[in-house]
């Protein structure tokens, strides 16, 4: 029974993992300008913000600094990233 709960942790840790990889690539490749033009922090904050989650909660997500990185992503991804992606090139006076 204790194989099945560390595999299923592992994999629960990797889905944590990729999940704060993708929140910082996708930060990384969003035009800096778009950000504010979002009303969102800036490109620095949140990929300052999203390295750090994933340097210091990696593959946890049950420990504190693990549930508060993978919120960390999910915010992103959830609220900032749908606001930044909808702004298109020709749309953003900012950019």
């Amino acid at each position: 029974m204790l194989g099945i709960e560390n595999a299923l942790f592992g994999v629960l840790g990797l889905i944590a993992l990729g999940l704060k990889i993708w929140a910082l690539a996708d930060a990384l490749y969003r035009p800096a300008p778009y950000f504010e033009a979002a009303g969102k922090w800036s490109k620095l904050a949140w990929v300052a913000i999203l390295v750090a989650a994933l340097v210091l909660g990696g593959a946890d997500f049950a420990g504190l600094l693990g549930i508060v990185s993978v919120i960390a992503a999910i915010v992103y991804l959830v609220d900032v990233r749908p606001a930044v992606q909808a702004l298109k090139p020709g749309n953003n006076p900012y950019a």
